[in-house]
């Protein structure tokens, strides 16, 4: 599984457990809470009744009811009012109170729902049971067994003779659980609602978030991935722990490229080295012999082209190692590629009139593009001097500046003996070349890396491919700098 999903599953998962216990935890508690606080009014509403009852119980005879009395008249009296109440979005036009009276015997002497006849024994309910002791009674009653919606609740007050005294009789206030349940069902849709929102909303910012780990742990797989394959990019800029895990690697991936620049680069000059150094060294001590003077004359020179040789290879592996030392080029402006062409044609005049090299431009588009000038003009020395050593002596060498697309591609063919196949990917490396047509010698290969490392720090590429005959030299240059 890829690690994008296994965090957004994770997420989710740990998200989704916790919303649904928290959803289950408060829809647990809704209808308890609206009970709770039912129970709480009705406790009070009994204790009012209950002194309006009072007078009319203690004046009541024995085995008589409290029909035709003051308080009956009240209760009736609020029965019949009409109402229609909006409590926060929701009408109440039913008034829903049920109130009976049972004496100090627990016989019932007073039904506003008219459901229990008078002289019915309720001693037994909790309600009066519990009140009649001097406790707290009230009861749920359920008038289907099996539906809990049918519940009623049923709160009793003491009725009293005097404040304090053993209760003369019971007043019971009950109302239906029905009457309360769209308040509870409007609760739970509105807890259902914002559960579901919720989730959503984490769901969101876990897809979010997730999007955003996977974007930048991508970024650095793809930063080691060009590191590994010996592209030299930018370290990516991450915020946190991974910016820092970004440098971490950039610093690593110097420290390595150093290490084996320097290993891989002392190991080629040595083995470069041992050339020109033994012919000097054989040149040298010919020189201590009795020579003709023709002879002394050609080791003396053949010494100095030796120190030549060796001096042109210690300037380019210098300006190679501060190439390499560079993030980004120095003094960027904005410059005409084919003029910088033109001017190191016109550096190389003498070699292309002594081999009698025809110039031939296919296509010069003259688009400014951001360089720095100084390095580029060196780097496009080096492919045309490249060039003109490869070409045959009176052949073309053919030259174009076009734009494609974001960038700037500058071609150079010449018709010589090119270049094997198995060796193209190699062009370009330190100390790697190919004998040259005209005496077989081989160059240090450090022009052509000079180039590439030039292309390198503009955001360029450096590509070769066969042109049969000769080798085309293409060198891009981004028309904007990153």
């Amino acid at each position: 599984m890829r690690l994008g999903l296994r965090l957004l599953f994770g997420f989710f998962l740990i998200t989704g457990i916790a919303a649904v216990f928290i959803l289950r935890v408060f829809l647990a508690e809704v209808k308890p809470s609206v009970r709770e606080v039912m129970e709480d009014v009705l406790v009070d509403s009994a204790n009012v009744l209950a002194e309006q009852a009072a007078p009319d119980l203690r004046a009541m005879p024995a085995g008589g009811t409290l029909d035709g009395t003051r308080f009956a008249q009240g209760v009736q009296d609020y029965l019949a009012r009409p109402v229609d109440a909006r409590i926060w979005g929701l009408h109440k036009r039913t008034l829903d109170l049920r109130v009976y009276v049972t004496d100090v015997a627990g016989r019932v002497v007073f039904d506003s729902g008219g459901r229990a006849t008078a002289g019915a024994d309720y001693s037994r309910w909790r309600d009066v049971l519990l009140t009649l002791r001097g406790e707290y009674g009230a009861r749920a009653t359920r008038e289907v067994l099996t539906d809990d919606r049918s519940a009623v609740m049923y709160v009793a007050a003491p009725i009293t003779a005097t404040a304090g005294g053993p209760p003369i009789g019971v007043l019971t206030v009950a109302k239906p659980l029905a009457t309360v349940q769209q308040f509870v069902d409007r609760a739970e849709r509105k807890i259902a609602v914002a559960g579901a929102w919720l989730l959503a909303s984490s769901l969101a910012v876990g897809v979010a978030v997730t999007l955003w780990t996977v974007h930048s742990v991508r970024r650095l797989r793809r930063y080691a991935q060009q590191a590994r394959a010996g592209e030299r990019q930018p370290v990516p800029s991450l915020p946190g722990e991974l910016g820092e895990l970004a440098q971490a690697m950039g610093a690593m991936r110097d420290r390595l490229e150093d290490r084996a620049r320097v290993e891989q680069g002392m190991r080629a000059l040595t083995h470069e080295l041992k050339s020109p150094l033994t012919a000097i060294g054989g040149a040298a001590e010919l020189l201590h012999d009795e020579l003709p003077a023709a002879d002394r004359e050609g080791f003396a020179l053949q010494i100095g082209e030796q120190v030549q040789r060796l001096r042109e290879m210690v300037d380019r592996l210098l300006e190679l190692s501060k190439l390499e030392s560079l993030h980004a080029p120095e003094q960027v402006q904005p410059a005409s590629l084919p003029q910088l062409v033109k001017q190191q044609l016109a550096a190389l005049a003498a070699p292309l009139a002594q081999r009698r090299l025809q110039l031939r431009w296919l296509h010069e588009d003259e688009t400014p593009v951001p360089v720095d000038a100084e390095r580029l003009a060196m780097a496009l020395s080096n492919l045309l001097a490249n060039a003109i050593d490869f070409a045959p002596e009176g052949s073309t060498l053919e030259l174009a500046v076009r734009r494609e697309g974001g960038q700037m591609l500058f071609t150079l063919r010449d018709h010589g003996p090119g270049v094997p196949d198995f060796a193209l990917p190699q062009l370009g490396e330190r100390f790697f070349s190919t004998p040259r047509p005209r005496d077989g010698a081989k160059g240090s290969g450090l022009g052509l890396a000079i180039v590439r490392q030039v292309a390198v720090l503009h955001g360029g590429t450096l590509a070769f491919e066969p042109a049969e005959p000769g080798l085309r030299v293409s060198l891009a240059l981004p028309l904007r700098q990153p």
